[in-house]
């Protein structure tokens, strides 16, 4: 049989650590997942990332591997006659179907099991209306899932359809995971997982983040100088805010609670931010209140800027 270069495979050195050795093996998988690559040899080298993951990823399969020496990939090669006493592990009852060189060297294939893998994960964006996040909402999804073929071995994306439930206080670049709902598991494995990447679609009126919300409130130049008590909107109806004298432009006036729901329980809040607005159009009284105003007024917003 030919000697296997788990290392090799994987594109790790001999001293790699378990976390380097963990993530050449995500690399790898990804990239030869027979549900998803277009490589010509996808599922061999995906059974050949397994089979390498397998034994380096464990503390005493590495340790035994370690024991046979090293040998050029490919090349011929029998282990000792003394390797099963002398190595003293027992490493039965594997349930996928790896190569000859992994049947003799740690023992245990099952033949004719094939090579199991879990499916793979998936992405999709969710856009919801902000008036949907205050209560859960129940939406479908339609979208292409590649399928390898069985026999023909070509990748498929039959259309699928997933019912899927966006739970209340869904906020905005929020990521759901919804189990079993992506690509089909091979041989008996679990299927895999799609995960909702939630985004709420603009409104008119209300900027959220994460649970509160931002509504812009125009006041006219007397209501900010004199005060005044208003309503503005809501997600859920109307309500009524104080202005006190003297408002400023850019003031945040906070409504507790009026904002989206949290998952657990309570509600983010709504901050009300006064705009001072003035008219585009005034007619001769307006005209001549503000000129009057003008001439008797002390008030110099430029003051800070010092000179006459």
């Amino acid at each position: 049989m030919k000697y296997k270069d788990y290392y090799q495979i994987l594109g790790i050195e001999r001293d790699a650590s378990p976390e380097d050795t963990k993530r050449a093996y995500r690399r790898l998988a990804r990239k030869y997942h027979p549900d998803v690559s277009k490589e010509a040899d996808a599922e061999e080298r995906f059974k050949e990332v397994g089979e390498a993951y397998e034994v380096l990823k464990d503390p005493e399969k590495r340790a035994a591997y370690n024991e046979l020496g090293r040998y050029r990939a490919g090349q011929e090669f029998r282990p000792p006659p003394d390797w099963g006493s002398r190595a003293g592990h027992d490493f039965g009852g594997r349930q996928a179907d790896f190569s000859d060189f992994f049947a003799e060297i740690f023992g245990g294939r099952s033949a004719g099991q094939g090579f199991a893998a879990r499916g793979q994960d998936f992405e999709a964006t969710v856009e919801i209306a902000l008036e949907q996040a205050l209560h859960a909402t129940e939406t479908t999804l339609h979208f292409d899932m590649p399928q390898r073929d069985k026999h023909s071995g070509n990748v498929r994306r039959p259309p699928r359809e997933i019912k899927v439930r966006i739970p209340r206080g869904a906020t905005d670049g929020q990521k759901l995971r919804v189990p079993g709902k992506g690509g089909k598991g091979m041989n008996g494995a679990p299927d895999g997982d799609l995960y909702l990447r939630i985004v709420l679609r603009p409104h008119p009126l209300f900027k959220p983040s994460g649970h509160d919300l931002y509504l812009e409130v125009p006041v006219a130049p007397w209501e900010a100088a004199l005060g005044a008590s208003i309503e503005v909107p809501t997600l859920e109806g109307r309500a009524r805010i104080k202005i006190h004298p003297g408002a400023k432009a850019g003031q945040r006036l906070r409504l507790a609670g009026k904002g989206l729901p949290k998952s657990g329980h309570g509600h983010g809040d709504l901050y009300a931010v006064l705009q001072v607005v003035s008219p585009a159009v005034l007619n001769e009284r307006e005209k001549s209140l503000f000129e009057a105003l003008a001439k008797t007024s002390a008030f110099n917003p430029r003051r800070h800027f010092g000179g006459g």
